[in-house]
């Protein structure tokens, strides 16, 4: 009769046992750190792509933007939004306004990385409400007319600019979503500041 309990077999049944629980190790740890890698490497290249494409055709590039608070900051004369510069220290919240808001509020939410979309107050009511609804329930962005604009519809984020004659659904959607987010300060907060916005 063969005796399997053999100091031989039980260190061969070990090993076995041993190289079993490493495999599985080695399965497990390629089964999440894979994935996790391909992710990581995917977001990367999201990145570089985003800060290396060029702008959208009409996006004005305004450069580096001057930064800091000041309460009593104006920008008296201004016939387009300012796209950075200092501003006050509160930000205006993110929504839908029916009325101007505060330019030095705006600017600060553009740090925040908000896009502003401006429009003229005499722009047809029915090309309002498209505007809307094309922005309705989107994170980091403000909307609201704005006295003597040059323009019909204007669009800013930090440093940059795209003016419209009219409503074009692609390029405002294109505009905002290459550009929400970006901003010295991305990620602050878009709301608990002023204003009360009439939609979100």
């Amino acid at each position: 009769m063969t005796n399997d309990n053999t100091p031989k077999q039980r260190t061969s049944r070990r090993q076995q046992r041993q190289q079993q629980l490493q495999r599985q190790k080695k399965s497990r740890l390629l089964r999440v750190w894979l994935p996790v890698g391909f992710l990581a490497i995917a977001l990367a290249a999201f990145a570089i792509y985003q800060f290396t494409r060029p702008d959208s055709t009409g996006v004005v590039d305004l450069g580096t933007q001057q930064r800091g608070h000041d309460v009593e900051v104006s920008y008296a004369g201004e016939t387009l939004p300012p796209a950075g510069g200092v501003h006050h220290p509160t930000w205006q919240n993110c929504g839908i306004y029916d009325q101007p808001v505060n330019t030095s509020n705006a600017v600060h939410s553009l740090e925040h990385g908000a896009v502003w979309l401006a429009y003229h107050p005499t722009l047809p009511a029915d090309q309002v409400t498209t505007l809307q609804d094309l922005v309705a329930g989107k994170g980091y962005v403000l909307m609201s007319p704005y006295p003597d604009l040059d323009g019909q519809i204007v669009l800013t984020a930090w440093g940059k600019r795209l003016q419209l004659d009219a409503v074009d659904e692609n390029r405002i959607d294109d505009f905002i979503n290459r550009y929400r987010g970006g901003g010295p300060e991305p990620g602050a907060s878009c709301s608990n500041g002023i204003g009360a916005p009439i939609r979100s």
